[in-house]
């Protein structure tokens, strides 16, 4: 199957961050880095690594509450 790419406003909407909050994670190196797919200023992510960083923060939530526990 082919992978799903997300443009910017599907990131935004599908991680609650914004525009700024995406980007700045990125230059820390703690999101997903978006493909080029069209030339240099047309860019999106693929879908699978967004879920995957999804599921990393749900992870780091849980290990924070056992250990709280």
């Amino acid at each position: 199957m082919a992978e799903k790419f997300l443009r910017l406003a599907a990131v935004m909407a599908a991680t609650g961050l914004g525009r700024s909050t995406l980007y700045r994670l990125i230059a820390q190196g703690d999101f997903p880095r978006p493909v080029k797919i069209l030339g240099p200023r047309c860019c999106a992510w693929p879908e699978s690594e967004i879920v995957e960083w999804q599921r990393l923060r749900i992870a780091e939530r849980d290990a924070a509450d056992d250990r709280a526990a």
